[in-house]
């Protein structure tokens, strides 16, 4: 369909663009979703095409899926998915001890709080504040089911009276879940969940007779902190995974290379969101389309996922890219603004350099503070350096000449910026400069330190070098991510160590 016809009544796909799973003879799925409907929520087709895979059984009477895994853009169910899970297991036929509903934020943990509440309410009643009861005629059961509801911060969590089984809800930390001897554990917004809270999780199951994970989330916000994720889609597209169950929604592809991509297809959004012409309409959609930059519509709305760093952090580690990470850093007394553009000019990105404190640098992209961009096209750079040049009086304001971001040096001029160009030479020198303050040899002289943004993250892991005279430069057409977040970071710590000056450098010399 052409993007300028008018919008139709597109449905949403009823199967996943992936799904895979190992077989199953009976389900749990329509008591699931039977019980969801008695609690005032009609779940869809798809919805409940979920819960049959994740809720299959083996002829041993266990879960198929130890694991399973449920890829669907923003606002089409997946938490529906998640809730039904919680009631067949807390007042349904399987009668498990814990449930444990995890998610990246606190507040997003009490939202799902307040929700199961809701539907627990809507099978029976609150008849008092910190009680729920459901009669027996709604669920079929021998005597009523009486509810504690438990609203103590950090510990909210719903509690059967009659046979101690509970439902909690946490934020999730290093620690969360240890100690925990869960039945079942959903791990919503997965694309925050991270290896260390694995680590934390996985022994608590061991014990357990019949356990079961199940992630629910839209795309990873990059290739280096959705790593369990982008673990989990190795493993399915590797094959022969006997205890997996795993559906993608997401279009095919990464956010690396969206230009074989119309975005503005309303095909396209069909073909990616299930709930288009349930709870999400075009209208919608096209709101967002035109309001969200190409890379976040591609990844929240149509669920395409980042490239996979599995293999990055090739020229700084992982491990040093870590230690340089200080989530208070900030810049204190003057800075220095640099651009750059990406070869195929879909990207750019505005980074600042700066002093702590403490002495050591600060670099950052997208900064609260400074209000500094890393957004698609280039038109916007200019006005925006305008911007930032009279908010902060930047010591310096750095582009390089030779490169695609070249272009911008006559129209920032014309603007009344004073532009320090850099080039070829300087290139190789700003390069090493950044080498050396975050992974050189000279431990003294690692120096820099970043707030852990994922746009610079993801560049600097999926970032290649190649030689330039005497020394390296970033590769951008080699890169397997969009690095002008690091290109730019890298001219911002250079204009900021060579600007002009009338203090001494030290005790940072090294630099001279």
């Amino acid at each position: 369909m052409s993007p300028t016809s008018p919008p139709g009544l597109l449905p949403g796909p009823r199967s996943p663009r992936v799904e895979l799973h190992p077989p199953y003879e009976l389900t749990y799925g329509p008591a699931a979703v039977e019980l969801t409907r008695r609690a005032g929520q009609q779940l869809d087709d798809w919805q409940g095409d979920s819960l049959d895979v994740m809720l299959g059984l083996r002829p041993d009477g266990k879960f198929a899926c130890f694991e399973f895994a449920e890829w669907v853009s923003r606002q089409n169910g997946k938490g529906g998915i998640g809730e039904a899970r919680v009631l067949v297991g807390f007042v349904g036929p399987l009668n498990e001890r814990l449930i444990l509903w995890s998610a990246h934020e606190y507040k997003t943990a009490m939202e799902a709080h307040r929700r199961i509440g809701w539907l627990l309410r809507n099978l029976g009643e609150r008849v008092s504040e910190n009680l729920i009861l459901i009669p027996d005629v709604v669920l079929g059961t021998q005597a009523d089911i009486r509810i504690k509801v438990i609203n103590t911060n950090g510990e909210e969590a719903y509690e059967r009276l009659d046979t101690g089984q509970r439902v909690r809800f946490v934020a999730r930390t290093k620690g969360s879940g240890r100690g925990f001897s869960g039945d079942c554990n959903i791990v919503d917004e997965s694309f925050a969940f991270q290896f260390v809270h694995q680590s934390a999780l996985m022994p608590t199951l061991s014990a357990r007779p019949n356990p079961q994970i199940v992630y629910l989330s839209s795309p990873p916000l990059d290739g280096v902190s959705g790593e369990v994720m982008l673990q989990l889609r190795r493993r399915a597209e590797a094959g022969g995974d006997d205890s997996l169950g795993y559906r993608d929604w997401g279009l095919a592809g990464d956010l690396s290379n969206l230009t074989v991509i119309d975005l503005s297809d309303r095909s396209t959004w069909a073909a990616a969101n299930p709930a288009l012409g349930i709870r999400i309409t075009e209208e919608t959609i096209e709101r967002e389309r035109r309001s969200m930059t190409d890379v976040d519509f591609a990844r929240e709305r149509l669920g395409i996922w980042p490239a996979d760093l599995s293999e990055g952090f090739q020229v700084i580690s992982d491990a040093d890219w870590t230690a340089a990470h200080d989530s208070e850093s900030n810049i204190d007394g003057p800075l220095v603004l640099a651009a750059a553009v990406s070869v195929d000019r879909s990207r750019a990105a505005i980074a600042a350099c700066g002093r702590r404190a403490d002495g050591r640098l600060h670099v950052e992209i997208t900064s609260t503070p400074l209000r500094v961009d890393n957004r698609n096209g280039a038109a916007w750079v200019v006005p925006r350096l305008v911007e930032l040049a009279e908010r902060n009086k930047p010591a310096a304001i750095v582009i390089d000449e030779f490169g695609p971001t070249g272009s911008l040096i006559a129209g920032a001029e014309e603007a009344g910026l004073e532009v320090t160009r850099l080039g070829t030479a300087a290139a190789a020198r700003a390069w090493g400069m950044f080498y050396d303050a975050v992974a050189g040899d000279d431990l003294d002289g690692r120096v820099l330190r970043h707030i852990g943004q994922p746009e610079l993250t993801a560049a600097v892991a999926g970032a290649k070098r190649r030689p330039l005279g005497e020394g390296y430069a970033w590769d951008r057409r080699a890169a397997t991510v969009d690095i002008t977040p690091l290109v730019a970071a890298t001219n911002a710590l250079y204009g900021y160590a060579t600007r002009p000056q009338d203090e001494p450098v030290e005790p940072f010399g090294f630099w001279a």
